[in-house]
C-alpha cells in the first residue's frame, strides 16, 4: 500500500513555474492589474532617482531608487496565471 506524497504548503504557493494542486494562481484580469500597478510604481521611482541624481547629486539613494523601481516592476512576473491552460477537449476537437 504505497502512499503517494502530499504536496507541502509553502508561502507564496502560486510562485513559480509549477503550481501544486494546492494553489490558485491569479486571474488575468488580476495579473494584469498587478502589472499595470507594478510598471507605475517602478516608473515613479525611476522619475525620483534621476532626480536624486541630476538636482541633488544624491548618487547613494538615487541607486537606491532604481534597483527598487527595477525590483517592483520586474514582481509581477512570479506570478502563475489561472486559466490560460489549453484544454484537453478542445485540443481533440481542433486536431480532428
Amino acid at each position: 500500500m504505497a502512499e503517494e506524497p502530499e504536496e507541502p504548503i509553502r508561502f507564496g504557493a502560486e510562485f513559480g513555474p509549477y503550481r501544486s494542486s494546492r494553489s490558485s494562481g491569479v486571474s488575468l484580469s488580476t495579473f494584469k492589474t498587478l502589472v499595470w500597478t507594478s510598471n507605475v510604481g517602478g516608473l515613479i521611482l525611476m522619475v525620483i532617482g534621476l532626480e536624486l541624481l541630476i538636482v541633488t547629486r544624491a548618487y547613494t539613494w538615487a541607486m537606491f531608487c532604481f534597483v527598487a523601481g527595477v525590483a517592483i516592476a520586474l514582481f509581477p512576473s512570479n506570478y502563475e496565471i489561472v486559466g490560460m491552460e489549453q484544454d484537453e477537449t478542445q485540443s481533440e476537437s481542433d486536431s480532428e
